[in-house]
């Protein structure tokens, strides 16, 4: 892997990503190459670049600002700094699960990776009926190595200091902090709903108990500075087949809680599954379950074999740090359900559903479900429990 500053930021074109490629000797030479610009994010240019024998790379360069909305919304380049740097500290313990780095210039924000176009995006795939049977076990134990080793857990404390440091991610953990944990929850401009769900969002605005808890929650995100996480763990930023699992886009990566990720990760299935019929949607329970239990033997194995922590022979204390992060997991996830229905940013998996009035009611499904496990969360302890909790929100 290469790492270069150049002197100064501007914008690749196809033209100009195919240069680079053949400059970095990425191709063979004499090699036909296509490109397509393929981004359909906020944030980003996505170039993915093949040969002649449809042998592919992608370059990724951060804009300076949200795409979506122009240069009116200004974002640090730095993102995609932390973005390579989170996967090749990702890659360190859980190499098959992320993509390969070529190559990085931190000065044209640009990031050469490996090519996951044999792979689908799992909320895609999840939206068609795909079940990827292994995406459990794979999120759960990519969770479990990379939350573990990134921790106080195994890393020497000054050693993580540095990381924490080396992580800072301000302008995209206010992102994070406005649209996911503040806007939902008040009467802001910047939330987006159906008109028939407005009773539904001032109820959830009006609600005091669900505002404390939520307000809590953005307290552990705004303070818990656990393990390197990912920030942004959705279908979305997973690709997926029968076989294979990456995950890909940690750009929202900082120090934060162990339990954020595993929260998101669930909340997306959850949303999946209630955009199914209901004989369907036991396999995205399954994945759940699933998911955790891989994630706990991870860790604790990963604990009982490498932890550098003194009290880490107590009897006691890895079950306490367990059980607060599957606790913190069903808050993140209640917050990002929400969110996901009201806020800003929705998801496909409830945005796609038809007729409109079964997506009107989906929708109120998922705000009741996610009021629920954020005002809950700590009487759920085992993902049966959270299941119930699932299966108890009602149809209306």
């Amino acid at each position: 892997m290469s790492n270069y500053r150049s002197s100064a930021y501007e914008p690749l074109t196809e033209s100009a990503a195919v240069a680079l490629a053949i400059r970095l000797g990425l191709f063979e030479e004499k090699s036909v190459l296509t490109c397509r610009e393929i981004g359909d994010g906020n944030l980003n240019l996505v170039f993915h670049i093949v040969n002649q024998n449809q042998k592919g790379i992608i370059i990724k360069q951060a804009l300076p600002y949200a795409k979506v909305i122009g240069e009116s919304w200004p974002l640090t380049l730095d993102r995609a700094r932390i973005e390579s740097s989170a996967l090749l500290k990702q890659a360190e313990v859980a190499s098959s699960y992320v993509p390969k780095i070529y190559y990085t210039d931190e000065t044209l924000a640009i990031t050469a990776m490996e090519d996951l176009s044999h792979l689908q995006i799992a909320r895609a795939g999840l939206i068609e009926g795909r079940d990827f049977p292994l995406l459990g076990r794979h999120i759960g134990e990519f969770l479990g190595k990379t939350l573990f080793y990134n921790s106080d857990f195994a890393l020497n404390p000054q050693v993580k200091k540095q990381f924490v440091k080396q992580f800072s991610n301000p302008e995209l953990c206010k992102i994070t902090e406005d649209f996911v944990f503040t806007d939902p929850f008040f009467d802001y401009e910047s939330n987006s709903f159906e008109e028939e769900l407005r009773q539904d969002a001032e109820n959830i605005w009006n609600d005091g108990q669900l505002k404390l808890e939520a307000a809590k929650l953005k307290h552990k995100f705004l303070t818990e500075a656990e393990t390197l996480i990912h920030g942004d763990l959705h279908t979305g930023s997973i690709f997926a087949s029968e076989t294979e699992t990456k995950v890909i886009d940690p750009e929202f990566a900082y120090y934060g809680p162990i339990g954020f990720d595993l929260g998101h990760f669930f909340a997306n299935l959850l949303m999946n599954a209630i955009s199914r019929d209901e004989e369907k949607q036991q396999v995205l329970l399954n994945h759940i379950e699933t998911a955790w239990t891989v994630f706990e033997k991870e860790f604790s194995e990963a604990w009982k074999n490498d932890s550098l922590e003194a009290y880490s022979k107590v009897d006691g204390y890895l079950s306490f740090i367990l059980e607060k992060a599957f606790e913190d997991a069903i808050g993140f996830a209640g917050i990002e359900i929400i969110r996901r229905t009201i806020g800003l940013a929705h998801v496909a998996d409830l945005d796609s559903i038809e007729p409109y009035e079964r997506k009107i009611e989906a929708k109120r499904r998922a705000l009741d479900l996610g009021s629920k496990l954020v005002k809950n969360r700590q009487a759920i302890k085992t993902t049966g429990e959270l299941a119930d909790y699932f299966k108890q929100v009602p149809v209306r």
